[in-house]
């Protein structure tokens, strides 16, 4: 390994066990009685810090490749699990749930919009300045599927809307609720993005395809988010 990206490592592994400690100091003040804006503070500097130490390792988005759809599954999970690598963790979106909708929206990868325009989620675009594709049936509608460089970065995409569109509010508020307590139910999670499809039984395909492959990401990544 690179002399440098040891010396890296050594100093981020530092940083973490000195934030650490420091978080569990808190919990001994007060009688014994942690202050929650002290903790989750402490919390949020740890995290931006280890954010902030991956990057500096100039790691980069893997490119989503594949050949069958085990290989399509594999990958797209490898791309969500950089870009959680990257993300605080309140604002990632479980990887079971992006897999599962990437599949459904592109038939493992082998829609038309995933292949010339790097799109695994059908995210449309009103912007004539924005790169697109527009549908075969209507060559002259004012909105087109978005281009991107790459299919990895349209799971950012996908991620960074459904973090800010007020179509998936109901999400944000249920995943925040279940970040809390630790109960995690991608069931509920799923339920809140009935609004990406107007097809009314999405929802329940997503949760039945994020059950088929969780196995899958599950044996090759483990139980990751």
């Amino acid at each position: 390994m690179d002399k440098r990206i040891k010396q890296k490592i050594k100093k981020f592994t530092l940083i973490t066990v000195g934030v650490l400690a420091i978080t569990s100091l808190s919990y001994a003040v007060g009688t014994f009685y942690p202050n929650p804006w002290v903790t989750k503070k402490l919390t949020e500097i740890k995290e931006s810090s280890m954010i902030k130490e991956w990057k500096s390792y100039g790691l980069f988005a893997p490119s989503i490749e594949y050949s069958n759809d085990v290989e399509f599954i594999l990958a797209v999970g490898k791309c969500i699990g950089y870009h959680n690598l990257m993300l605080p963790y309140e604002v990632r979106v479980h990887r079971d749930i992006i897999v599962a909708m990437a599949v459904l929206e592109t038939g493992y990868g082998e829609s038309r919009f995933a292949k010339e325009a790097n799109n695994l989620f059908g995210i449309r675009t009103w912007n004539p300045k924005v790169p697109q594709l527009k549908p075969r049936d209507l060559p002259k509608a004012k909105f087109g599927v978005k281009k991107y460089k790459t299919k990895c970065d349209s799971v950012l995409d996908m991620i960074e809307i459904i973090n800010r569109h007020p179509a998936y509010e109901g999400f944000r508020i249920v995943r925040d609720e279940q970040q809390k307590t630790g109960v995690i139910d991608l069931e509920k999670q799923i339920h809140e993005l009935h609004k990406w499809s107007t097809n009314p039984d999405y929802t329940k395909l997503v949760i039945s395809k994020a059950k088929q492959v969780e196995k899958i990401l599950i044996k090759h990544y483990g139980n990751g988010k």
